[in-house]
């Protein structure tokens, strides 16, 4: 049976005294930016940097678009730190800019930022900031996981001292949005994925068959327009591109809020159950990207590739108004 784990819910407590600390490892991306902004206005939160990578767009315009999100929530004293370019294995990465745009914000060609990245490479930040702080930071990991796993193969207790990394990723028992088999963060960098899956790390996963059920729908969309939220103008302006496409693609009018989701299992676990076990991910064959979970329901005659790997907590359930409403709350806060 699926059940709430006492790690994933005890973080809501701790998130509620002092406020956490934390990295976002980002490809923005529409639903990043209301992740980002979601931080910025959150006090459960103190966002340390941002690493970018490739996904939603390429590395270097997601540095761009890190940037830029710092410069519209006034928050230039974050520092962007840019990251792979590519999967581990190399080869030319995946970006999925029919679904966000050319520039990654909806086709709205805003402005170059005026700030630039630091000249630590993420993996390098990331390591940094963990080593800094350790058992302290959080990472909120938004795209494909290839900077999480350089920074696991560069530093050994990567895994041991980071608080734990909440994970936008997998399908879970349900089909995937790249093709029936996989979810396109982890079908962006298969061989990464298993590394942080596997790696012993404190880690929450929230699959898109938790994130689809969670959608702003046009009157939700008009909502967020009408509101007097800081960023409203911005992200209704980024939206209407991914509204767009969500129509063709899914038959969906309104848009899934996936990044946003993961950003409030960070912070409120609370509205979500959780199923503990190992996670593996395929790396070959029609099924790359594919996660499976072992659930724990048998005991395995012989040992087989989940066995001796710690489990992880992957969101099960979800309190889907609850959600709703505390997304809302964020994105039409003044």
């Amino acid at each position: 049976m699926a059940s709430q784990d006492n790690d994933a819910n005890g973080a809501v407590n701790g998130a509620l005294g002092n406020a956490e600390k934390l990295i976002i490892d980002t490809d923005p991306g529409i639903d990043d930016s209301m992740a980002i902004l979601m931080a910025f206005q959150s006090p459960e939160v103190d966002v340390l940097g941002l690493t970018s990578v490739f996904g939603n767009t390429t590395t270097e315009l997601s540095t761009r678009n890190a940037l830029l999100l710092c410069e519209i929530a006034g928050r230039e004293d974050v520092p962007v730190a840019e990251g792979s370019s590519g999967p581990l294995k190399g080869g030319t990465p995946r970006v999925a800019d029919f679904v966000h745009g050319k520039d990654g914000l909806g086709n709205t060609q805003l402005p170059s930022p005026k700030g630039k990245k630091i000249e630590k490479s993420a993996c390098e930040f990331l390591v940094e900031k963990v080593s800094e702080y350790p058992g302290e930071v959080s990472v909120l990991a938004l795209g494909p996981l290839t900077n999480l796993a350089l920074a696991i193969k560069s530093d050994s207790s990567f895994a041991s001292k980071v608080k734990r990394i909440v994970i936008l990723g997998g399908s879970f028992f349900a089909l995937g949005n790249v093709n029936p088999a996989a979810e396109a963060n982890i079908y962006g960098d298969p061989e990464a994925a298993d590394v942080v899956f596997t790696s012993g790390a404190n880690i929450v996963v929230v699959g898109i068959n938790i994130t689809t059920q969670v959608q702003f729908t046009d009157a939700d969309l008009l909502q967020l327009k009408e509101s007097q939220g800081k960023y409203a103008p911005f992200l209704s302006e980024i939206c209407k591109f991914y509204r767009d496409w969500h129509v063709k693609s899914d038959g969906v009018h309104g848009i899934f809020l996936h990044d946003p989701v993961s950003f409030v299992a960070l912070v409120r676990p609370d509205l979500f159950t959780y199923q503990k076990g190992v996670v593996r991910v395929e790396t070959q064959g029609i099924c790359v990207g594919h996660t499976l979970l072992d659930q724990g329901l048998k005991i395995w005659n012989t040992s087989n590739p989940w066995t001796g790997y710690s489990p992880v907590s992957v969101a099960w359930t979800v309190n889907v108004e609850g959600v709703v409403d505390y997304i809302k709350e964020l994105l039409m806060k003044t």
